[in-house]
């Protein structure tokens, strides 16, 4: 495809996403199961507007009941894992009648007769297509991971056809990526709760390149099912730093799934997912490298919004009651941990004894040391910035620690927190 997007000084080209895909694989299936014959290409006009001429791969017709294809991903200039994969789709006449008469339950009676009286195109997925095993997703528990408007655009292309076929009996439509039980483990699906494959995605039908809206989604729906599964009380983390840090710390997180949030840079954003998902308290557990910029009300850490790290620590210092010669070693300083290491220096403290890498919850410093006022203030700054986004219907408790160092400053409610994390589920609250 030959749309582009601008980004930055950059021209990007777009792609197409999992459901356009198996949208247009949909379509050509049923056109070739009317005609009886094959066809090279498939036209498929997607949401955002943008129409696709699709190429037609794989085509096997069996007898006269069904005939399966696939199309080729193209994901553009973007990242994508699933670029160059085939999505295949298999279209077969399904006759109602014998159905109901064959079928060998009320579940199964109840089925057919729902698609006999207006579900007459069944949706399913097939081999590579991820299981849906958790609340709180966009389709129920053990739905096939085919998200609602690439199912939309599905139903759409398949009834396109019909109508100009003047077909009015019903179809099965099972939707198969064969290379998404291995490129599953690369998403965010096993987190999920999505398990066996990936999920048939897209919005707009559009892959936009570098696009941060589906990673931000990605985070929303990850939350949601966290909320569904775990309750309002969850822990919060930036990343795998806090991942390990909680686990080590409290061991009854080791293993299996926890009801933690991995939200990445965007502090803001996920703040407001927490309102939407009425969460009532968060224990957030944040490495001093991300989190001393939140201390400024910075809420996207990444490096290109911005990087105030050792201004926003040496301001803090100056107020724990350094002088300006500490100051200013702290501002000559590339990292967070450097940057302590000039403040236990300060204390007397000798700093490669105090690279413990402890993780057992003891604080690195005294309240009365300049270490210790200083990470105080750190962590008043970004309770207070957090508080100020979140209002007062959500408690938030808040861990500051070092990889080097262990753990910095923390909140006086983090163990009232966990015990909510413990304790409560959706049915208790």
């Amino acid at each position: 495809m030959e749309e582009y997007k601008q980004v930055g000084k950059e021209k990007l080209r777009m792609g197409y996403t999992t459901g356009s895909c198996a949208a247009a694989a949909s379509k050509a299936a049923v056109q070739m199961l009317f005609l009886g014959a094959p066809i090279e290409r498939v036209s498929l006009m997607t949401p955002k507007g943008i129409a696709l001429d699709l190429k037609v791969e794989e085509i096997c017709f069996d007898g006269k009941t069904s005939v399966s294809c696939a199309i080729r991903k193209d994901s553009g200039d973007d990242p994508d894992v699933t670029n160059g994969v085939l999505v295949y789709s298999k279209v077969s006449l399904r006759d109602v009648d014998d159905v109901v008469a064959g079928a060998g339950g009320a579940s199964q009676m109840a089925e057919a007769a729902g698609q006999a009286d207006g579900e007459k195109i069944h949706i399913d997925g097939g081999v590579g297509i991820g299981r849906v095993t958790k609340k709180g997703l966009e389709q129920p528990v053990g739905s096939a991971a085919i998200n609602s408007v690439p199912r939309r655009m599905i139903r759409e292309a398949v009834e396109e056809i019909c109508e100009e076929q003047e077909y009015d009996g019903c179809l099965d439509v099972l939707i198969s990526i064969p290379a998404g039980v291995e490129l599953a483990k690369k998403t965010f699906n096993p987190n999920l709760g999505i398990e066996g494959g990936i999920s048939v995605l897209g919005t707009s039908g559009i892959v936009e390149p570098m696009s941060e809206a589906a990673l931000k989604e990605s985070i929303r729906v990850e939350l949601n099912m966290l909320a569904e599964n775990f309750g309002k009380h969850l822990i919060f983390s930036p990343g795998n730093y806090g991942t390990h840090y909680v686990q080590n710390r409290w061991p009854e997180f080791a293993e299996g799934d926890i009801p933690l949030l991995k939200f990445s840079n965007y502090v803001g954003e996920t703040l407001q997912f927490a309102l939407g998902a009425e969460l009532r308290s968060i224990l957030f557990v944040a490495h001093i490298g991300k989190f001393v910029k939140v201390a400024a009300g910075i809420m996207n850490t990444h490096s290109k919004e911005a990087d105030a790290r050792v201004e926003i620590m040496a301001s803090a210092a100056l107020r724990a009651g350094a002088s300006a010669e500490v100051a200013l070693r702290i501002l000559d300083c590339t990292t967070t941990d450097a940057a302590i290491e000039v403040l236990l220096a300060e204390d007397g403290r000798d700093t490669a004894s105090e690279a413990s890498q402890a993780e057992d919850g003891s604080l690195l410093a005294g309240p009365d040391t300049l270490t210790g006022k200083t990470m105080q203030i750190l962590l008043e700054k970004v309770l207070y910035h957090l508080n100020r986004k979140l209002g007062d219907d959500v408690e938030v408790g808040l861990v500051l620690f070092s990889n080097t160092y262990g753990t910095l400053a923390e909140s006086e409610n983090v163990e009232a927190l966990l015990e909510k994390i413990r304790s409560h589920s959706k049915a208790d609250d």
